[in-house]
């Protein structure tokens, strides 16, 4: 990873991270709830997703930097298309059971779970030596991604969560008063 590559990442992560707790703090506990339909998700079943996602995709990036480097594979798409496809929720797929929110995570603990998962992230970006362009793992919808576009991933995924997030408090049926939380 070139410096110029670690600045937009570190960045990338920051800003998206900032704008989910933009989009989350401030929710009373009724509207941390709210679902706008079965099947759709709350704001507190959003940030649990993110959690575990973070904390899950961090440790298989690292068990695949473990592996012997590859100069001979391709990401299948480059980051830019891959940061515009899964923030902006262009190709929609339902998270594998193991990523689900299962409410397992308390209220009170929900943001700062994300918080230490992305911490960790950030550390760990910030101060790798490894050679992630040239290791790889397949992604199930978008192929084959090299390390440093899995941490993309990370920073894009928390912002196309954030506008689901935004969605569901857009709903006609979202409670408007904050309750006491």
């Amino acid at each position: 990873m070139t410096s110029a590559e670690r600045t937009f990442l570190l960045q990338h992560l920051a800003d998206s991270s900032s704008r989910l707790q933009g989009a989350f703090q401030g929710l009373s506990r009724e509207q941390r709830h709210y679902k706008p339909a079965p099947g759709r998700w709350s704001a507190a079943e959003i940030v649990e997703h993110l959690a575990t996602v973070e904390t899950r995709l961090r440790e298989m990036l690292q068990k695949a930097l473990e592996a012997p480097a590859d100069g001979s594979k391709r990401s299948a798409m480059t980051d830019q298309t891959m940061i515009s496809d899964v923030a902006g929720r262009i190709t929609r797929f339902e998270a594998p059971e193991f990523l689900a929110p299962t409410g397992k995570i308390g209220d009170e603990q929900l943001w700062s779970e994300f918080e230490v998962a992305r911490k960790k992230t950030l550390d760990f970006a910030a101060a790798t030596n490894a050679e992630l362009r040239r290791h790889f793992m397949p992604h199930p919808i978008l192929g084959e991604l090299d390390c440093y576009q899995w941490l993309l991933l990370l920073a894009a995924h928390c912002d196309r969560h954030r506008a689901q997030m935004e969605e569901v408090k857009a709903d006609a049926g979202f409670p408007r008063a904050a309750a006491a939380r």
